[in-house]
């Protein structure tokens, strides 16, 4: 039984390909979607690979063992099983390209609900609601400044936000407004890193972003990531291979996703005594420890500067 819960942010700092394993259309590679959504996702089993590495390499000097203990053995895994888990990584804001401003952090209100569900099971107190649904081509801001542009809409003057190619009305919902106002300081201060690198995008979160329909917010998490030519070469002439151009689909940087970690009493093999044995608390404590913090890689294309992901731990 897990007994403890932790919320744990990824926020990406290079494009991520976590991959899917199959073509789909033109995109040879695809990365890992949800079926009932299509959002994007990272699946649990690739986090804890991830973690694992990074947990061995900065507990090494600690105590040789307490990597299998905790994650569970590398060999022999019928032995026993880890005491820790990782859910798959929902995604919670993602980037999308502006008129002003560069790009926003955009977001629905299906990914916040799923977040909010998230957090209050890891017993973290949420000091916001979930927005309304703007409507189709409305959308909810924290700052109108430097973000909208005026436009004219049935004769009437009003603000809109332009993004990609898409033009949305700010809604004119004040409630909904003021709701929304309090999610990006609570969000800024667990899931991007305390680091004064960070602080930029702190900020930024806290006046750009953007509440959008759950049917446009899926349109841009299908048709808005990062899809990259590459060119396989042929070791002998050192050319590219006839046919060897293929197209790999990424999760933009400044993307964030957000994971439940839990954890039980350290499990130790059947007929062992379970003296010394580690808590659920003393277990979480250690993985948040030695990986709270860290720039973690994940998924594929290591050796290309992909999978990068800041990881933070929250409560």
């Amino acid at each position: 039984m897990f007994e403890e819960k932790r919320l744990m942010f990824l926020y990406c700092v290079s494009p991520v390909h976590m991959g899917a394993g199959q073509a789909l259309g033109v995109v040879d590679n695809p990365i890992q979607r949800e079926r009932h959504t299509g959002h994007p996702v990272f699946a649990g089993s690739g986090i804890k690979g991830a973690l694992r590495d990074v947990f061995e390499a900065v507990t090494k000097g600690e105590d040789p063992s307490l990597t299998d203990r905790i994650f569970g053995p590398e060999t022999d895994a019928s032995d026993h099983a880890g005491c820790v888990a990782f859910t798959d990584a929902q995604l919670v804001l993602f980037p999308v390209r502006s008129l002003c401003e560069s790009f926003v952090y955009a977001t629905c209100p299906t990914a916040l609900a799923r977040l909010k569900r998230m957090a209050e099971l890891a017993g973290e107190e949420v000091n916001w609601r979930i927005p309304t649904a703007p409507g189709d081509d409305l959308c909810l801001v924290v700052e109108k400044s430097g973000l909208t542009v005026k436009a004219k809409l049935d004769r009437r003057d009003v603000e809109t936000v332009i993004l990609e190619t898409f033009q949305f009305t700010v809604s004119l919902d004040k409630n909904g407004a003021e709701e929304v106002k309090k999610i990006p300081a609570w969000l800024a201060a667990r899931a991007i890193p305390k680091d004064a690198g960070y602080q930029y995008f702190r900020d930024k979160l806290g006046k750009h972003l953007v509440v959008l329909s759950d049917t446009h917010f899926s349109h841009f998490v299908e048709n808005a990531t990062t899809v990259e030519p590459h060119v396989r070469i042929n070791d002998e002439s050192g050319t590219a291979d006839d046919g060897g151009l293929f197209y790999t689909e990424n999760v933009p940087p400044e993307s964030v996703f957000v994971s439940l970690v839990v954890t039980s009493k350290e499990r130790v093999k059947r007929g062992e005594a379970s003296d010394g044995r580690l808590s659920a608390q003393q277990a979480m404590s250690k993985v948040e420890g030695a990986v709270s913090g860290e720039v973690v890689q994940i998924g594929g294309d290591a050796t290309s500067g992909r999978g990068l992901v800041a990881v933070t731990f929250s409560g």
